[in-house]
Protein backbone atom coordinates (compact mmCIF):
# COMPACT_ATOMS: atom_id res chain seq x y z
CA UNK A 1 0.00 0.00 0.00
CA UNK A 2 1.05 3.77 -0.75
CA UNK A 3 2.24 5.44 2.71
CA UNK A 4 0.21 8.22 2.01
CA UNK A 5 -2.98 7.75 3.43
CA UNK A 6 -6.26 9.76 3.19
CA UNK A 7 -5.38 11.50 6.79
CA UNK A 8 -2.28 12.91 5.55
CA UNK A 9 -4.08 14.03 2.57
CA UNK A 10 -6.70 15.61 4.72
CA UNK A 11 -3.88 17.22 7.48
CA UNK A 12 -2.24 18.96 4.59
CA UNK A 13 -5.40 20.84 3.31
CA UNK A 14 -6.32 21.21 6.62
CA UNK A 15 -2.84 22.86 7.49
CA UNK A 16 -2.77 24.84 4.08
CA UNK A 17 0.24 23.50 2.88
CA UNK A 18 -1.64 21.59 -0.03
CA UNK A 19 -4.13 23.96 -2.43
CA UNK A 20 -3.43 21.95 -5.60
CA UNK A 21 -5.31 19.61 -7.42
CA UNK A 22 -4.73 15.95 -5.37
CA UNK A 23 -4.49 13.45 -8.21
CA UNK A 24 -2.21 11.11 -7.82
CA UNK A 25 -2.03 11.38 -3.86
CA UNK A 26 -2.87 8.70 -1.84
CA UNK A 27 -3.70 6.67 -4.65
CA UNK A 28 -4.96 3.65 -2.55
CA UNK A 29 -7.56 5.49 -0.80
CA UNK A 30 -11.10 6.73 -2.43
CA UNK A 31 -11.52 10.14 -3.10
CA UNK A 32 -13.91 12.22 -3.24
CA UNK A 33 -16.49 15.72 -4.97
CA UNK A 34 -17.95 17.53 -2.34
CA UNK A 35 -21.55 19.48 -2.59
CA UNK A 36 -22.77 21.00 0.34
CA UNK A 37 -26.48 22.92 0.32
CA UNK A 38 -28.87 23.70 2.57
CA UNK A 39 -30.88 21.15 3.93
CA UNK A 40 -33.95 22.44 1.87
CA UNK A 41 -32.53 21.45 -1.22
CA UNK A 42 -30.55 18.59 0.27
CA UNK A 43 -34.07 15.82 -0.72
CA UNK A 44 -34.50 16.96 -4.49
CA UNK A 45 -30.28 16.68 -4.72
CA UNK A 46 -30.14 13.27 -2.90
CA UNK A 47 -32.69 12.38 -5.81
CA UNK A 48 -30.92 13.96 -8.17
CA UNK A 49 -27.86 11.85 -7.69
CA UNK A 50 -29.74 8.77 -6.81
CA UNK A 51 -30.75 9.06 -10.47
CA UNK A 52 -27.43 10.14 -12.08
CA UNK A 53 -25.17 7.39 -10.11
CA UNK A 54 -22.55 7.34 -12.90
CA UNK A 55 -21.28 11.10 -12.57
CA UNK A 56 -23.07 10.90 -8.78
CA UNK A 57 -21.94 8.28 -7.24
CA UNK A 58 -22.87 8.72 -3.17
CA UNK A 59 -20.23 7.35 -1.00
CA UNK A 60 -21.19 10.02 2.66
CA UNK A 61 -23.77 12.28 3.22
CA UNK A 62 -23.61 14.53 6.73
CA UNK A 63 -26.40 15.45 8.92
CA UNK A 64 -27.74 18.69 8.54
CA UNK A 65 -25.25 21.17 10.58
CA UNK A 66 -22.74 18.26 10.75
CA UNK A 67 -19.36 18.65 9.11
CA UNK A 68 -18.11 15.06 9.92
CA UNK A 69 -18.35 12.74 7.29
CA UNK A 70 -18.66 9.68 9.38
CA UNK A 71 -18.47 6.61 7.37
CA UNK A 72 -16.01 8.00 4.66
CA UNK A 73 -13.66 9.35 7.14
CA UNK A 74 -14.43 9.34 10.59
CA UNK A 75 -13.20 12.60 12.67
CA UNK A 76 -12.62 14.27 9.54
CA UNK A 77 -14.09 18.26 8.70
CA UNK A 78 -15.52 19.16 5.42
CA UNK A 79 -14.78 22.37 6.19
CA UNK A 80 -11.11 22.29 5.83
CA UNK A 81 -9.84 19.60 4.55
CA UNK A 82 -9.55 19.88 0.87
CA UNK A 83 -7.53 21.78 -0.90
CA UNK A 84 -9.85 24.45 -2.00
CA UNK A 85 -13.78 25.28 -2.79
CA UNK A 86 -16.15 26.74 -5.01
CA UNK A 87 -18.85 29.60 -3.35
CA UNK A 88 -21.82 29.98 -5.55
CA UNK A 89 -24.54 32.21 -5.27
CA UNK A 90 -27.58 32.18 -7.34
CA UNK A 91 -25.10 29.81 -9.86
CA UNK A 92 -22.62 32.44 -10.26
CA UNK A 93 -19.06 31.64 -8.74
CA UNK A 94 -18.14 33.86 -6.02
CA UNK A 95 -14.64 32.71 -4.40
CA UNK A 96 -12.76 29.78 -4.19
CA UNK A 97 -11.53 29.90 -0.61
CA UNK A 98 -9.25 27.26 1.28
CA UNK A 99 -11.34 27.07 4.10
CA UNK A 100 -15.05 27.45 4.36
CA UNK A 101 -15.22 27.19 8.45
CA UNK A 102 -16.49 31.27 8.43
CA UNK A 103 -19.25 30.46 5.70
CA UNK A 104 -20.49 26.93 7.43
CA UNK A 105 -24.27 27.49 8.30
CA UNK A 106 -26.43 25.37 10.47
CA UNK A 107 -29.02 23.57 8.13
CA UNK A 108 -25.65 22.56 5.90
CA UNK A 109 -25.93 19.18 4.17
CA UNK A 110 -22.65 17.91 2.46
CA UNK A 111 -23.13 15.07 0.05
CA UNK A 112 -19.81 13.00 -0.74
CA UNK A 113 -19.45 11.53 -4.55
CA UNK A 114 -17.32 9.32 -5.75
CA UNK A 115 -14.02 10.82 -7.73
CA UNK A 116 -12.69 9.29 -11.09
CA UNK A 117 -8.81 9.68 -9.58
CA UNK A 118 -9.92 6.55 -7.29
CA UNK A 119 -9.01 4.54 -10.29
CA UNK A 120 -6.26 6.09 -12.27
CA UNK A 121 -3.78 3.53 -9.72
CA UNK A 122 -5.15 0.12 -10.96
CA UNK A 123 -5.02 2.23 -14.37
CA UNK A 124 -1.30 2.65 -14.38
CA UNK A 125 -0.80 -1.24 -12.59
CA UNK A 126 -1.89 -2.44 -15.60
CA UNK A 127 0.52 -0.20 -17.73
CA UNK A 128 -1.88 2.06 -19.48
CA UNK A 129 -1.14 6.08 -19.74
CA UNK A 130 -3.15 8.67 -17.16
CA UNK A 131 -1.67 11.68 -19.57
CA UNK A 132 -2.61 14.22 -16.61
CA UNK A 133 -0.50 12.60 -14.23
CA UNK A 134 2.22 12.33 -16.72
CA UNK A 135 2.29 16.03 -17.76
CA UNK A 136 1.68 17.30 -14.10
CA UNK A 137 -1.55 19.12 -14.50
CA UNK A 138 -5.36 18.90 -13.89
CA UNK A 139 -7.50 16.03 -15.83
CA UNK A 140 -9.42 17.41 -18.27
CA UNK A 141 -13.46 18.16 -18.06
CA UNK A 142 -16.22 19.20 -20.26
CA UNK A 143 -19.27 19.65 -20.77
CA UNK A 144 -21.48 17.42 -22.64
CA UNK A 145 -24.68 17.32 -24.74
CA UNK A 146 -25.37 14.60 -22.99
CA UNK A 147 -28.61 15.12 -20.65
CA UNK A 148 -28.66 14.40 -17.06
CA UNK A 149 -31.81 13.09 -15.28
CA UNK A 150 -33.32 15.97 -13.68
CA UNK A 151 -34.91 16.00 -10.29
CA UNK A 152 -36.85 19.11 -8.54
CA UNK A 153 -34.62 22.57 -9.61
CA UNK A 154 -31.98 20.37 -10.74
CA UNK A 155 -30.88 19.61 -14.39
CA UNK A 156 -28.38 20.01 -16.90
CA UNK A 157 -25.44 18.78 -18.84
CA UNK A 158 -23.40 15.62 -18.18
CA UNK A 159 -19.87 16.69 -17.59
CA UNK A 160 -17.13 14.12 -18.49
CA UNK A 161 -13.21 13.98 -17.51
CA UNK A 162 -10.56 12.63 -20.38
CA UNK A 163 -8.00 10.19 -20.53
CA UNK A 164 -6.02 9.63 -24.12
CA UNK A 165 -5.74 5.83 -24.90
CA UNK A 166 -4.93 3.97 -27.80
CA UNK A 167 -8.49 1.67 -29.04
CA UNK A 168 -6.58 -1.62 -27.19
CA UNK A 169 -5.88 0.19 -24.10
CA UNK A 170 -9.78 2.20 -24.02
CA UNK A 171 -10.87 -1.20 -24.25
CA UNK A 172 -8.57 -2.96 -21.23
CA UNK A 173 -9.74 0.92 -19.29
CA UNK A 174 -13.49 -0.68 -19.77
CA UNK A 175 -12.90 -3.56 -17.86
CA UNK A 176 -10.50 -2.07 -14.97
CA UNK A 177 -12.89 0.88 -14.27
CA UNK A 178 -15.55 -0.95 -14.50
CA UNK A 179 -14.81 -2.71 -10.92
CA UNK A 180 -15.16 1.15 -9.54
CA UNK A 181 -18.99 2.09 -9.89
CA UNK A 182 -17.62 4.15 -6.62
CA UNK A 183 -15.80 5.95 -8.87
CA UNK A 184 -17.93 6.23 -12.11
CA UNK A 185 -16.73 3.37 -13.12
CA UNK A 186 -16.97 2.48 -17.33
CA UNK A 187 -16.18 5.30 -19.64
CA UNK A 188 -19.59 6.68 -21.35
CA UNK A 189 -17.66 7.22 -24.41
CA UNK A 190 -14.80 7.34 -26.53
CA UNK A 191 -13.72 8.41 -30.21
CA UNK A 192 -15.40 11.22 -31.69
CA UNK A 193 -15.90 14.25 -29.29
CA UNK A 194 -18.36 16.12 -31.46
CA UNK A 195 -21.13 12.71 -30.77
CA UNK A 196 -21.31 14.18 -27.29
CA UNK A 197 -21.02 18.14 -28.28
CA UNK A 198 -17.20 18.54 -27.52
CA UNK A 199 -16.15 20.59 -29.96
CA UNK A 200 -12.64 21.86 -29.38
CA UNK A 201 -10.40 19.16 -26.69
CA UNK A 202 -7.97 22.03 -26.67
CA UNK A 203 -10.11 24.29 -24.47
CA UNK A 204 -11.55 22.04 -21.58
CA UNK A 205 -14.47 23.97 -19.37
CA UNK A 206 -12.49 22.87 -16.30
CA UNK A 207 -9.19 21.35 -15.64
CA UNK A 208 -6.50 21.46 -18.25
CA UNK A 209 -5.82 20.15 -21.84
CA UNK A 210 -3.58 17.09 -22.51
CA UNK A 211 -1.50 15.69 -25.20
CA UNK A 212 -3.35 13.61 -27.68
CA UNK A 213 -0.78 11.23 -29.69
CA UNK A 214 -1.04 9.92 -33.02
CA UNK A 215 -2.99 6.66 -32.66
CA UNK A 216 -4.43 7.69 -29.55
CA UNK A 217 -8.54 8.39 -28.93
CA UNK A 218 -10.48 10.32 -26.43
CA UNK A 219 -11.96 8.52 -23.64
CA UNK A 220 -14.38 10.19 -21.69
CA UNK A 221 -15.75 9.37 -18.23
CA UNK A 222 -18.32 10.70 -15.70
CA UNK A 223 -16.97 12.89 -14.00
CA UNK A 224 -17.96 14.51 -10.79
CA UNK A 225 -18.00 18.21 -11.38
CA UNK A 226 -21.41 17.23 -13.27
CA UNK A 227 -22.97 18.79 -9.94
CA UNK A 228 -21.53 21.88 -10.50
CA UNK A 229 -22.33 22.72 -13.76
CA UNK A 230 -26.20 21.99 -12.52
CA UNK A 231 -25.32 24.22 -9.47
CA UNK A 232 -24.97 26.92 -12.45
CA UNK A 233 -28.53 25.58 -13.84
CA UNK A 234 -30.60 25.59 -11.25
CA UNK A 235 -28.90 28.87 -9.50
CA UNK A 236 -29.69 27.86 -5.68
CA UNK A 237 -29.21 30.99 -3.40
CA UNK A 238 -26.24 29.44 -1.51
CA UNK A 239 -24.14 26.21 -3.15
CA UNK A 240 -20.40 25.07 -2.04
CA UNK A 241 -18.39 22.68 -3.87
CA UNK A 242 -14.63 21.27 -4.41
CA UNK A 243 -12.72 23.37 -7.13
CA UNK A 244 -12.38 20.59 -9.68
CA UNK A 245 -9.55 18.77 -9.06
CA UNK A 246 -8.69 19.81 -5.48
CA UNK A 247 -10.82 16.38 -3.78
CA UNK A 248 -11.47 15.04 -0.39
CA UNK A 249 -9.53 12.23 0.23
CA UNK A 250 -11.38 10.36 2.40
CA UNK A 251 -10.35 6.83 4.48
CA UNK A 252 -12.37 4.08 2.33
CA UNK A 253 -9.60 1.99 0.00
CA UNK A 254 -10.34 2.27 -3.58
CA UNK A 255 -10.29 -1.46 -3.95
CA UNK A 256 -12.45 -2.31 -0.96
Amino acid sequence: MNALRGEDIRAQARSGRLTVPTCGLAPDFLQANLVIVPEGLAGDFHRFCRLNPKPCPILDVTEPGAWEPRHAAPGADVRTDLPRYRVYRRGALVEEPTDITHLWQKDFVAFLLGCSFSFEAAMQRAGLSVRHLEESCNVPMYRTSLPCSPAGPFSGPLVVSMRPLTPAQAIEAVVITSRFPQAHGAPVHFGDPLAIGISDLARPDFGDAVTIRIGEVPVFWACGVTPQAILMEAKPEFAITHSPGCMFVTDLLAED
